[in-house]
C-alpha cells in the first residue's frame, strides 16, 4: 500500500513535479538524439570506418610481415645482400624478360 501521509508542503510537492519534468524533458530530448536519422547515418559511418580501418591496419601488418619474410630470404642479419640466392633469382628475372622480348618481337613481324 502507498503511504498516504505525504508531509510535504505544497511547495516541495511542485519543486518534485518541476524536476521531474526537467528531468524527463532532457531524457525526451536525448532520445530525439539518439533516433534522429542523420545520428543513425553518422553511427553507422562510424562504424563502417573503424571496420575497414581495423582491415586496412591488419592487411598492413600482412603484407608488412610478407615483405619482411622475403627480404630476409635475400638479406643477410647485417642487411648484406645474399648472392647465393641473388644470382638465381636475377638469371630468372632476366631469362623471363628475354623470353617475352623476343615473343614480343615475334608477333610484330
Amino acid at each position: 500500500m502507498a503511504d498516504t501521509s505525504d508531509t510535504r508542503t505544497p511547495a516541495q510537492i511542485e519543486a518534485d513535479i518541476r524536476i521531474r519534468r526537467e528531468k524527463l524533458a532532457e531524457t525526451l530530448d536525448e532520445i530525439g538524439v539518439r533516433v534522429h536519422p542523420k545520428t543513425i547515418v553518422g553511427d553507422a559511418k562510424a562504424k563502417v570506418v573503424s571496420n575497414i580501418d581495423h582491415t586496412l591496419g591488419r592487411a598492413y601488418v600482412g603484407v608488412n610481415r610478407a615483405v619482411s619474410d622475403v627480404k630476409s630470404q635475400f638479406v643477410d642479419e647485417e642487411g648484406a645482400p645474399r648472392l647465393e640466392r641473388v644470382v638465381p633469382v636475377a638469371l630468372v628475372v632476366v631469362g623471363l624478360v628475354g623470353l617475352l622480348a623476343l615473343g614480343t618481337r615475334r608477333r610484330r613481324r
